[in-house]
């Protein structure tokens, strides 16, 4: 088993080293980069703190009613707060990368939109507590959201998403865990 988790962890650095040199020649040529904070909870008392890094290379495609479709990297850096007694470890950092697909309006000062994406995710710690821990560092990210764009030059959004952490069944046990997280992103 620890083979197989070395295994996955190679794997993983060279997937997040082949994300960051493909995000680096993308945001090179990139419309917009921009800069996001998000706070959430999740089941078990966990609290979360988050920011990220947004690059936003300006694809569009299927014009359908004034909206279309787009996609835009994030690679993030969060904090979790485990507010339980018998927290193992009560503080647990994520690192990771996501695509996010949205279906956003094409025109006007506000802009909603909705979003979804999968990603990596990498924990400082797998051990929440004496009872529930993760299997692997390695997790990945399903996200779903809901927001909005808006400003004279489009430099701001907020929004709320719905975020699940786990791995997939690749190994187990396999808790995962449920995040709602509220966002605002400057955009430059």
């Amino acid at each position: 088993m620890r083979s197989n988790n070395r295994f996955l962890k190679r794997k993983f650095i060279r997937a997040l080293a082949l994300c960051a040199l493909t995000a680096g020649s993308a945001a090179a040529h990139a419309d917009q980069f921009g800069v996001q904070i998000a706070g959430g909870v999740a089941d078990h008392d966990i609290k979360k703190a988050d920011i990220g890094l947004v690059w936003d290379p300006g694809l569009s495609w299927w014009e359908i009613g004034g909206y279309h479709f787009t996609v835009v990297g994030e690679a993030h850096v969060a904090y979790w707060d485990i507010r339980e007694s018998d927290a193992a470890h009560p503080d647990i950092w994520e690192f990771g990368l996501t695509p996010m697909f949205r279906f956003i309006k094409s025109a006007g000062w506000f802009r909603p939109y909705i979003e979804g994406g999968v990603g990596v995710r990498l924990l400082s710690h797998v051990r929440e507590t004496d009872d529930r821990t993760f299997s692997s560092a390695f997790q990945f990210a399903d996200v779903i959201g809901v927001g909005a764009q808006f400003g004279a030059r489009q430099q701001y959004q907020a929004g709320f998403r719905f975020q699940h952490l786990s791995n997939a069944g690749l190994e187990h046990p396999n808790p995962g865990a449920n995040f709602s997280e509220v966002y605002l992103q400057y955009n430059f």
